[in-house]
């Protein structure tokens, strides 16, 4: 008799144990799988602000941006939903217009061949490389950044706006700056056939883009 119970019970053991095992198999796959789901926004009708300028004057203007996605992988933790995002857009340079002042006589400046516009027309474009979580929804944001053809390495910021309850933010606002120089881009130049002393050489860039 007590050699039935003692297989009873080493039965009821290892039965325990392959549904146990089963079961955290099964749970350890579905988390693999929604950890590796994407949220991707394709964003239409967007636009970008941008402006050229060496301090105490500058140049501002707007552009279409074309295919402006922004990939959100969802998070099975407590993380910063934002943390590993990666955003890519195009914009381009034909669509270049001013904002203020002499609007024709500015736009035709930064619509200047060799500007930005290239005998291509190649659009500028930019791709997220890696992201860093600089604070509550603050990040820097590496990529590579490509103006007429040539691509370098450019290092932006955004912040995420959202209400207080919110977890996740309802937009994002992107801004930065680059140098015309890493492109060879003399503005002065190019624009007014002189290249200066204190030379126009950074070009600003802001741009909200809505999540929801």
């Amino acid at each position: 008799m007590k050699t039935i119970k003692n297989r009873i019970l080493l039965v009821g053991a290892l039965l325990t144990i392959v549904l146990v095992s089963g079961f955290t198999k099964s749970t350890s796959t579905a988390i693999t799988k929604e950890e590796k789901k994407e949220v991707t926004e394709t964003v239409k009708n967007q636009t970008i602000n941008m402006f050229v300028t060496h301090g105490h004057c500058s140049t501002p203007f707007g552009g279409i941006v074309d295919d402006l996605k922004v990939e959100i992988p969802v998070r099975m933790d407590a993380g910063n939903p934002l943390e590993n995002m990666r955003i890519s857009f195009e914009v381009d340079p034909n669509s270049f217009k001013a904002c203020r002042g002499d609007v024709a006589d500015l736009t035709e400046r930064v619509k200047t061949k060799g500007v930005f516009i290239s005998d291509n027309n190649d659009k500028i474009t930019f791709k997220t490389t890696n992201v860093y979580v600089m604070g509550l929804d603050w990040y820097q944001i590496n990529g590579k950044m490509s103006i007429k053809g040539v691509e370098k390495e450019v290092k932006f910021f955004a912040t995420g706006i959202r209400n207080p309850k919110d977890v996740m933010a309802n937009s994002l606002v992107l801004q930065g700056q680059v140098n015309l120089f890493d492109w060879g881009i003399d503005y002065d130049k190019l624009v007014n056939g002189v290249s200066l002393d204190v030379p126009t050489k950074w070009l600003y860039l802001n741009m909200q883009i809505d999540l929801c």
